[in-house]
C-alpha cells in the first residue's frame, strides 16, 4: 500500500512539474508574441508619424484631425479584433499569429499621429512608465493567491461604458469628459492586466490537464492579443498626462 501511494504521489508530482514547465513556456510565448506585436506597432507608427507626407494621407498636417481614411484607420483595429475572434476555429495557430501581427500593424497606423503631436522624449518616457506598470500588474496577476475572477464582469461592463463614452466625446469634444475617460480607462486596463494574466494561467492549467494542445497553441496568440490591448491602452491614456506637445 505504501509503495502504491508512493508511486501515485510520484506520478502526480511529475505531472504537476510538466504542467508548471509547460505553463512557463506558454506564458513566455504569450509575452514573446505580444512583444513582437509591440515592435510591429512601434515601427509602423514611427514610419508613418514621422513622415509628414505619409501622415497627411490620414490626417490634416496642421490640426492632426483625421480625414475619411484617418477615421477608417482609427476604427480598423477595433473591427479587426472581431475578425480575429471569428477566425479562431477557421485558421491554424500560425494563421492566427499572422492575423495578430497584421492587427498590430493596423494599430500602429491608427496611433501614428502621436509622433507628430508629442515629443519623442515624452513618448519614450511614457512607454517606459507603461512597461514598468504593466510588468508589475501582470506579475501580480500571475503570482497572487487571490481569485480575480469576480473582476471580470465588472471590468468588461466598465470597458463597454468607456467605449461608448469615447465615441460620444468624439462628437462633443469635451476636455472634462476626455480627462475623466483617461482616468477611468487607466483603472480599467490596469485591472484587466492583472485579471487577464491570472485568467491565462488558470485556463492553461485546465486545458493542459486534458492535453488540449491545439487549443493551447491558439490560446497563446489570443492571450498575447489581450495583454497587448491592455498595454496599448494604458500607454495611450498615460500619454494624455505625461506627453509634451510638439
Amino acid at each position: 500500500m505504501a509503495d502504491y501511494t508512493t508511486i501515485r504521489a510520484g506520478t502526480a508530482g511529475a505531472r504537476a512539474a510538466r504542467i508548471d514547465e509547460g505553463l512557463r513556456a506558454h506564458m513566455n510565448k504569450v509575452y514573446g508574441t505580444m512583444s513582437v506585436g509591440m515592435l510591429v506597432t512601434a515601427g509602423v507608427a514611427w514610419a508613418v508619424g514621422s513622415s509628414p507626407a505619409l501622415l497627411s494621407i490620414f490626417r490634416d498636417p496642421a490640426t492632426l484631425q483625421p480625414n475619411i481614411l484617418g477615421w477608417i484607420a482609427m476604427f480598423a483595429p477595433l473591427i479587426f479584433v472581431f475578425v480575429i475572434g471569428g477566425a479562431i476555429n477557421r485558421v491554424s495557430a500560425a494563421g492566427l499569429q499572422g492575423l495578430f501581427y497584421l492587427f498590430s500593424a493596423l494599430m500602429g497606423l491608427s496611433i501614428a499621429w502621436i509622433f507628430a503631436a508629442f515629443t519623442g522624449i515624452s513618448i519614450a518616457q511614457t512607454f517606459l512608465v507603461t512597461a514598468i506598470a504593466f510588468a508589475s500588474l501582470s506579475l501580480y496577476g500571475y503570482t497572487t493567491k487571490r481569485d480575480l475572477t469576480g473582476w471580470g464582469s465588472f471590468l468588461i461592463m466598465g470597458l463597454v461604458g468607456l467605449i461608448v463614452a469615447m465615441i460620444i466625446n468624439i462628437f462633443l469634444g469635451s476636455p472634462a469628459i476626455a480627462f475623466a475617460i483617461s482616468i477611468i480607462g487607466l483603472l480599467i486596463f490596469a485591472g484587466l492586466t492583472a485579471y487577464d494574466t491570472q485568467r491565462l494561467k488558470v485556463e492553461y492549467v485546465a486545458h493542459a490537464a486534458h492535453g488540449d494542445t491545439e487549443w493551447l497553441g491558439k490560446a497563446a496568440i489570443l492571450g498575447a492579443l489581450s495583454l497587448y490591448l491592455n498595454f496599448i491602452n494604458i500607454f495611450m491614456f498615460l500619454l494624455q498626462f505625461m506627453g509634451n506637445r510638439e
